[in-house]
């Protein structure tokens, strides 16, 4: 068998056009520009280049965007400080704070400080919350992103048995959540998980998001299976690849999501998406 390549990078730009359209509408009628403000505290070069990214998109579909660079002994109490002033100017309708912060500054009482309604990262508690009981909220990026890509491979998701590699707050958990939601028979696999390849061989889809470098290997995959490698790691040779062996796993699979260009461009998509809801939200539009 050979896999159809689900490319994030082409759904990503179908969704952007998309998306520029749907910011034009909203700032033509209401005279608002959405705007999302990103605060990177320190000079992380991995944070540096996703932020690039977002910035871009940002100025692709129509959002403004403003970064707030604060130094690496910022304090947690300053911190706080500057997101409870973005919570409190109506210009603002995002709020994201890069991760991962430095380690004298507790990731939670950020995220838990910043507006449920400007959480366009979607990690809030009320959020996450909100996600679980169906209620409409702002979406964890990954997560929403996944799910598009699964539907843009003609997957019908509904009856499907949804196997998860990984359980993490940011993916594995919510992503879960969602395919239930989407009526999927949802399984969670982790590091106490026993004979992890035979729950991954009952999986129509498998989503990988474990961390690890090829770890999910063709003779873990059922046939026709449509498999979603999240993992981004980077080899000794400076190449980077997913958690999952993809030439051996594409002969194997039914479709399939490529690293790079697979889930990572549908992240900051959903990102611009959530911003210009959060903006909708906002001015109850």
């Amino acid at each position: 068998m050979s896999s159809s390549i689900i490319s994030g990078k082409e759904l990503a730009k179908k969704t952007r056009l998309e998306l520029k359209d749907s910011v034009t509408e909203f700032t033509s009628s209401t005279d608002i520009t959405p705007h999302l403000t990103v605060i990177l505290v320190g000079d992380n070069p991995a944070s540096l280049s996703y932020i690039k990214g977002k910035q871009k998109g940002c100025k692709e579909v129509g959002i403004s965007s403003d970064l707030i660079h604060l130094q690496e002994d910022t304090t947690e109490e300053k911190l706080l400080s500057i997101i409870e002033q973005l919570n409190n100017n109506k210009k603002v309708h995002g709020i994201l704070v890069q991760l991962p912060l430095p380690t004298h500054i507790d990731e939670d009482q950020v995220i838990n400080k910043i507006s449920t309604l400007k959480d366009v990262d979607g990690f809030h508690p009320k959020n996450v919350g909100k996600m679980m009981i169906g209620q409409k909220t702002l979406l964890p990026c990954t997560p929403a992103g996944i799910i598009k890509l699964i539907k843009e491979a003609g997957e019908e998701i509904s009856g499907k048995h949804a196997v998860i590699v990984g359980r993490s707050n940011i993916v594995g958990k919510p992503v879960a959540q969602l395919l239930l939601q989407e009526n999927a028979t949802v399984t969670i696999c982790h590091s106490r998980t026993k004979d992890l390849k035979m729950m991954t061989k009952q999986a129509d889809i498998l989503v990988a998001a474990v961390g690890k470098a090829n770890y999910i290997t063709a003779d873990m995959i059922k046939d026709g299976a449509v498999v979603i490698d999240v993992g981004v790691n980077r080899l000794e040779n400076n190449k980077l690849c997913g958690d999952v062996e993809f030439n051996s796993a594409a002969d194997v699979a039914k479709a399939i999501t490529p690293v790079p260009g697979g889930v990572g461009p549908m992240t900051i998509t959903m990102l611009l998406v959530n911003t210009l809801e959060a903006a909708k939200m906002i001015h109850n539009k």
